[in-house]
């Protein structure tokens, strides 16, 4: 923001930036501020004022009025004339019915920005917010900062002292009022870029719990997170398989939102799974009084407490089709029927929902609502799983060490010989990660619980990674007393009743197959490890698109597993 002498400083006539450029001022007539009478040369007017800078010599203004104000318009042409004869005055009239009707004052600027021919190498444009509505006021600004109007602001003021004597019309004058110029390019103030900048990067690190994620691709994807949690409310779809931190980062979006004053009501977690069959809709919707055998008493429910918050559904996909139908409609119209009432309630809420399933392939076979689908992913964002984040592992474990120092009420470390040991072993492809952050959070709590003195040691974490590998290969190749030998193991990827559905002839290709592509770090990677001795003997491979048309026979996608 410039005031006068920093904006254009003391330049000849017809130059505003040192350039030959013409200013050219658009402003509404001030039907209070700019009315002539006879004492008019005693009150300070804005439009007739700003055009008596000598620094600021405005070669046309176009100037903004109302049907009403025709008688007013010739006078003020010739006022403004006598004190600036170089000015040229083009009145424009504007068909508005209620100057304070938004719509209609934006609509016709709106059409005046579209019609006007801007001629930009020739002429420097001013838009003269200091007269007309607050309506006028506020459509002036959002015309000017979308360039629709390829302008700066023009903001004036009377002088610091008016004689309140009455002088004849050839009396002294008052004197010359100010102005201040704003130019909306906020890139041009650095030390408004520095604090918007630095509101971001608290706003991203809120959403990151504080740790310095160093994956580029999880970062960016944090950053696009954060625009629309601060931006919109309109419902959020988080994907990733279970353990990818949906929930924590669910709790995160709700704290960042009420700091920013978006959503002011509780949160409200609930895991879909957890809620199934005949209590699932009155959880969710509520109840009245004797609706049902052994309802003693009403229930408001799960969406009528998040009024006002934010709603997390996690593992949306469980939720069957009647529940699904009833949260459409809550979502759409914020009123819904509680279980055995007439009177429908209102929930105003804010939605994120969670799954580690894909949707898109639930509503092909008819188990998610389409039209749910549509409307719950507005905003659909894909959460990695750790094995993807490997560099982010280093600084996971420091945040969870604190963690477990606040949980076991001690502080916990871990000295330096035993840090490598373990991260070496947790970024290495032998670490499989199945359960993603459950997994790591766990296996840091371990080895913070039982290590001596709340020091682990390189003893512990050697305990550790033997644990978490044959926790991996147990449920990578299921229990041998509970099913044949020769029989593989059902990846999880799998439902029972598809598995079922596989000749034993292809389950234990299946079965290899999708342990390759769990442990390997990329569709690539996993295909030149698959088709290492076949590729040899072609002189064009493609490997990855080789396995993805063999996932695709079983309705599998190498992300999704």
């Amino acid at each position: 923001m410039s005031s006068s002498a920093s904006a254009v400083g003391s330049k000849p006539k017809g130059s505003a930036t040192g350039h030959d450029r013409r200013i050219v001022v658009f402003g509404f007539y001030g039907s209070m501020l700019d009315q002539p009478g006879k004492n008019r040369w005693n009150r300070w007017r804005p439009s007739v004022d700003l055009c008596r800078h000598a620094e600021l010599p405005v070669a046309r203004f176009e100037l903004l009025f109302n049907s009403e104000q025709r008688r007013d318009m010739d006078m003020m042409q010739r006022d403004i004339v006598k004190v600036s004869p170089h000015t040229s005055v083009v009145p424009r009239e504007l068909a508005l019915k209620d100057p304070w009707d938004f719509e209609e004052v934006f609509g016709a600027l709106h059409a005046l920005s579209r019609a006007y021919p801007f001629d930009q190498e020739r002429e420097e444009y001013l838009v003269h917010i200091t007269t007309g509505t607050h309506v006028a006021q506020i459509c002036w600004f959002l015309l000017t900062e979308s360039r629709h109007f390829p302008a700066r602001l023009l903001q004036t003021s009377p002088p610091a002292r008016i004689s309140r004597s009455v002088p004849k019309e050839t009396s002294e004058r008052p004197g010359v009022g100010r102005y201040t110029i704003i130019d909306l390019d906020l890139s041009r103030y650095d030390g408004l870029a520095r604090r918007f900048n630095q509101d971001r990067q608290t706003s991203v690190t809120t959403l990151k719990s504080g740790i310095e994620t160093r994956n580029r691709q999880f970062n960016a994807l944090i950053e696009s997170i954060e625009r629309v949690a601060t931006s919109s409310t309109e419902p959020i779809l988080l994907m990733g398989p279970t353990g990818a931190g949906k929930s924590q980062l669910a709790e995160q979006i709700y704290r960042l939102r009420k700091a920013r004053g978006v959503c002011a009501g509780p949160l409200v977690v609930v895991n879909c799974a957890t809620i199934r069959g005949d209590g699932a809709m009155s959880a969710l919707f509520g109840h009245q009084k004797g609706a049902f055998t052994g309802a003693v008493q009403s229930r408001p429910g799960l969406l009528r407490s998040a009024d006002g918050g934010l709603l997390f559904l996690d593992e949306i996909g469980e939720l069957g089709l009647d529940e699904q139908a009833m949260l459409l409609r809550a979502i759409e119209d914020k009123r819904f029927l509680p279980v055995g009432s007439e009177r429908e309630v209102q929930s105003d809420f804010q939605l994120i929902a969670g799954t580690n399933t894909r949707l898109d392939v639930a509503a092909v076979e008819h188990r998610f609502r389409e039209d749910l689908l549509a409307r719950v992913n507005t905003w659909t964002f894909t959460l990695p799983a750790l094995s993807e984040r490997r560099e982010d592992i280093a600084p996971n474990l420091d945040h969870e060490l604190e963690r477990c120092s606040l949980k076991l009420g001690a502080k916990v470390t871990i000295n330096a010989e035993a840090r490598k040991k373990f991260l070496d072993f947790a970024t290495s492809d032998d670490a499989l990660w199945i359960g993603n952050f459950r997994d790591f959070g766990a296996a840091v709590l371990r080895m913070s619980t039982l290590a001596p003195a709340r020091r682990i040691d390189v003893p512990t974490v050697v305990e550790e990674v033997e644990r978490l590998q044959a926790r991996w290969h147990a449920a990578r190749t299921g229990s041998k007393l509970e099913r044949d030998p020769l029989e593989p193991a059902r990846d999880p990827a799998i439902a029972e009743a598809a598995w079922n559905e596989i000749d034993p002839f292809d389950r234990s290709q299946l079965s290899y197959v999708l342990g390759v592509c769990r442990r390997a770090r990329s569709l690539s990677a996993a295909g030149r490890e698959l088709f290492s001795v076949s590729r040899q003997r072609r002189s064009s491979t493609n490997d990855a698109d080789r396995l993805k048309k063999y996932l695709a026979r079983f309705g599998l996608s190498f992300d999704a597993l």
